[in-house]
Order: structure tokens, then sequence, then C-alpha cells
């Protein structure tokens, strides 16, 4: 009898290293990827004009229940895991996390005054919204709710501090084999990256594996603090329940 495929659902805010956890999983043996599939529904729904929206828009599926029955549909070249990067605060439509009852979610996290200095920039102006943060939040009280089982939360500064004892820690929450390839990837761009790459993924895609631990941010303007600060105090309830060394196996 055939086993089940596997699809996990990486909800992360926008420059926490969600790239490359796409990359690490992307390097395992047994995993499908897939980025963003619902930037381009976002982006239609919400009328943001972000760098490349109409390029964005052009190249995607953007009706959200279309999207969705493909990330529940047959798993991308008949890997035993499907490795789903998402983004929660593109959800504005008439799909949420709900829609994956049989999805394994976890959740990926970063300092709000890092994520700030990091999406600033690539642009002018950020929001406390363009951030993700409180629906973060939400969606991990609604898979506990669903699941009954603790939320699996990674913050980036744990997995660069140290990347294997890390990613091996959130592969037994997951409840996947650890795979090596995991640590190491070739540079370069991937067929699977969004054509938002040439704009998003510069430094990424000169990497072949997580880098050094995160640098103290570059110094904020008065507005982009104030951004950073609302979102202090959902980042802090969120490292709460970040995975700790002692669930690694």
């Amino acid at each position: 009898m055939t086993s089940r495929p596997i699809r996990i659902a990486m909800w992360s805010g926008p420059r926490n290293i969600s790239t490359a956890m796409m990359r690490s999983f992307g390097g395992r043996s047994d995993c499908a990827v897939t980025d963003e599939p619902f930037y381009g529904a976002f982006l239609k729904t919400s009328g943001q004009r972000q760098p490349m929206a109409d390029e964005v828009i052009a190249s995607m599926d953007t009706d959200w229940s279309s999207v969705a029955r493909t990330m529940r549909g047959p798993v991308p070249d008949g890997q035993a895991i499907w490795y789903q990067k998402h983004m929660p605060h593109h959800m504005v439509g008439d799909v949420s996390i709900a829609d994956f009852p049989d999805h394994r979610h976890a959740f990926l996290i970063r300092d709000p005054e890092r994520v700030v200095a990091s999406y600033a920039a690539k642009r002018v102006e950020v929001t406390a919204d363009d951030l993700g943060y409180e629906r973060q939040l939400d969606y991990i009280d609604r898979t506990s709710q669903i699941s009954g089982n603790p939320p699996i939360i990674l913050d980036s500064a744990d997995i660069l501090r140290d990347p294997e004892a890390h990613l091996k820690a959130l592969c037994a929450a997951l409840e996947i084999s650890w795979d090596a390839g995991m640590l190491r990837w070739p540079a370069g761009t991937r067929d699977t990256d969004g054509i938002w790459a040439s704009h998003w993924y510069g430094r990424v895609v000169e990497t072949t594996g997580f880098g050094g631990p995160d640098k103290d941010p570059t110094a904020l303007t008065e507005q982009q603090q104030r951004v950073a600060d609302s979102c202090q105090a959902y980042y802090e309830k969120l490292k709460g329940y970040a995975i700790r060394l002692s669930s690694a196996p």
C-alpha cells in the first residue's frame, strides 16, 4: 500500500529566511517545494503595488479556491513530501488556513526590528500588516484548536545560530525523517522560484547554506521603529512557543 504524501505548510512573514528554508527542504531527496502560491491572488485582490506586481499576477493562478485545490491536490513529481512556502498576510481572500486541515503546519518568525530593516531595504514603506505577525498568531491558535497539538514555531535567529540542531527538531516535530541535504544546496535560481525572485532573492540565490548568526539591524527611521514596536508584543508571544532544542531527537 502506498503511503499518503505529507504536505507541509510553512507560514512565514517576509524577510524571515523563508526562501532559505525553502532551499533547505528543496535539498531533501524526497521533497517538492512551492513558492508563495497565493501571492498573485493577494496582489490582484488587495491592489497593492508591490515590485513586479503586474508580472506576478500574469504568471500565476489568481483564483483563491483554485490555488487551494492545487495545494491539496497531487504532489509535484510524485514526491513523498510537499513543502509549501506561505505568507499569512497574503491570505486576504476567501480561503484561510482552515482550508488545509490535512497539512502539517509550521511557523517561521523573526525579530521585528530585523524584519523591518531587511524589508525596508527592498521597499520604501512598510506597515505592520505587511509583516503578518497578528495573522500568524491567529493561524497558530486555529491550528492548535484543530489538531489539539502545540504549534510548531521556529525563530529564524535560532536556525541561523545552529541550523542542524533546529532543523532536526523541526523534522521531529513534523514527524518526518532527517535528511542532511537540508543543510547545503547549490547556488543559483530554481524553476520552482516565483517570478519575483529577480527582485527579492538576490542574496539567497548566491547562498549554498544558512548564513551565520543574525547581525544587529541597521538603524531604523522613526516611522520604521514604530512599525517594529507595534509588532513586538505579537513576536514575543510567538517566540514563547518556539521550538526548544530539548525537543530534538
